[in-house]
């Protein structure tokens, strides 16, 4: 998931322009993808989604959170292997109410079907408004236009799930062999920024030529994902591109690229993306959590240490990286590079 992303304007032959991909997958004249948001995929590079090594690890919360010490042990160093070797892993078992999940999905849904006017107003360009909706990254500079419409607002729901991602902090903190609340501290969590970001994903004619998200790395320190019960996120594991099937209920969690910096390059912010299908449409709901806006994200000073390695990234407030993924920059250069020292 990217920040900053500004409304889109398609036009669909010589017809009025539209200011969302709903409406034009919702159009009568659609039979094929425009050439607008033409977007070619490498078949050769898919994973087979049912080879066992392309199941994403599965994390049971209650295990992690457990109060006996040698469950929680083994569920933290499984944590720990599942940063380092996937980037992203299932949690099952957290308490959040599978109703409430579903009552958000649904509850996005009806946002992304009101008429295109009471959209409008929530339209904007400010990376920090809290609540705007689109559909692309940047139409001034995006190479291709998004098979998506998207919304980004703080509700109830966001607290669930920031209880569940502060425990999965501290169990990261744990696997590498800090105390639980050591990265919290270090990020000062408790201001740390938060967004939910609902993405709709109609049916598209021809899914093979359009993307719902390109690859992508996210910009925070964990992002917690649900959907409704149609698959699209993949994942890039050794070198293949492994769709996600999530249990019923569960969040899809993955690293974010403050986290990789945190660690140097220990757990790796993983690319992924959203594809697109012709049956039905996708709603995926993302919450990525972040450090405070005016925190810079370093190498663990005391990780540098133990494992005799240098820093591998320079230093940079959270709200510049933000700035810096959404500039024309990161379309020619990931944004980790940018950090990266160069002798590394």
């Amino acid at each position: 998931m990217a920040p900053s992303m500004t409304s889109m304007e398609a036009s669909i032959g010589n017809e009025s322009k539209v200011a969302s991909i709903k409406t034009l997958a919702d159009s009568a004249a659609l039979t094929s993808v425009p050439s607008e948001y033409t977007y070619t995929k490498n078949p050769n590079d898919m994973g087979d989604a049912n080879d066992p090594e392309h199941s994403i690890p599965i994390i049971d919360f209650a295990l992690l959170t457990s109060a006996y010490p040698d469950q929680r042990a083994q569920m933290i160093q499984k944590l720990g292997r599942a940063c380092q070797e996937w980037g992203f892993f299932q949690v099952i078992n957290h308490g959040v109410p599978e109703s409430l999940m579903e009552a958000m999905v649904d509850a996005c849904q009806r946002f992304f079907e009101l008429p295109e006017e009471e959209k409008k107003e929530f339209q904007t360009r400010n990376l920090l408004d809290p609540i705007k909706c689109g559909t692309s990254f940047n139409v001034a500079i995006d190479k291709v236009r998004l098979w998506r419409d998207y919304l980004k607002v703080s509700l109830e729901f966001s607290k669930r799930t920031r209880a569940v991602a502060t425990e999965i902090l501290s169990g990261i903190s744990e696997s590498l062999g800090l105390e639980s609340d050591y990265i919290a501290k270090a990020m000062n969590w408790d201001r740390g920024l938060q967004i939910l970001a609902a993405n709709y994903y109609p049916a598209c004619p021809q899914p093979d030529l359009a993307i719902g998200i390109p690859p992508h790395t996210d910009h925070g320190l964990v992002t917690l994902l649900i959907q409704n019960d149609m698959c699209g996120l993949e994942v890039k594991h050794n070198d293949k591109w492994v769709l996600v099937n999530s249990a019923p209920g569960s969040f899809i969690v993955n690293v974010g690229d403050q986290m990789q910096i945190l660690t140097n390059d220990k757990y790796k912010s993983i690319w992924h993306r959203a594809t697109v299908n012709n049956t039905a449409t996708r709603i995926s709901i993302a919450v990525p959590h972040g450090p405070a806006l005016d925190t810079p994200t370093l190498p663990i000073p005391e990780l540098l240490e133990r494992e005799g390695e240098t820093a591998k990234y320079i230093g940079m407030t959270y709200e510049k990286f933000m700035e810096l993924q959404a500039s024309p920059a990161a379309y020619m250069v990931p944004c980790l590079d940018h950090l990266r020292v160069k002798d590394n």
